[in-house]
């Protein structure tokens, strides 16, 4: 899959995820809401990182990488956390399940379990975005030194048609 979409996509689900986890900001209800377009946004970035994982599934059996293995059982703990936020947010929700005619019990069961797991989700992405930061380093770096030859090929363009040359 082409690496800017990729890219794209990560960074979408990582920003709705930021305003998503700001009630403070939002209001419960746009809280709720974008809640459910993270899950959107979050199962396209799996599906979209599904041969990576298949193929890390696959070597960690039969020749493991620490690394990848370690990706793989960070990834593993994100999938954990985000579930339970997900499952814990549309079980207090105030706004979603309503809205369907729905009401959950265990309200106080619910809440504290979808705070803790919220601030364990922020956590381990924040580690993730760290992890592959080399990653995110070379996706701008690559960009902007296309960027600069692009630029640099207009330029010469340019200066070969004022020559006559073109």
């Amino acid at each position: 899959m082409d690496r800017k979409r990729l890219f794209a996509v990560d960074a979408v689900a990582l920003a709705v995820y930021l305003a998503a986890a700001t009630p403070a900001l939002t209001g419960v209800a746009v809280h709720e809401w974008l809640g459910i377009g993270v899950f959107v946004v979050f199962f396209v970035h799996a599906v979209q990182h599904a041969g990576w994982v298949a193929d890390t599934v696959r070597t960690a059996l039969s020749s493991p990488a620490p690394a990848r293995v370690a990706n793989l059982a960070l990834d593993a703990l994100i999938l954990a956390a985000f579930m339970v936020v997900t499952v814990s947010g549309l079980l207090i929700s105030g706004a979603v399940l309503p809205a369907f005619g729905l009401y959950a019990d265990g309200y106080y069961f619910w809440d504290p379990l979808h705070a803790i797991a919220a601030k364990a989700l922020l956590a381990l992405l924040l580690v993730h975005v760290v992890v592959h930061w080399k990653w995110i380093y070379s996706f701008f770096k690559k960009r902007g030194s296309d960027a600069r030859a692009s630029r640099a090929d207009a330029e010469e363009a340019d200066a070969e048609e004022a020559d006559g040359r073109a």
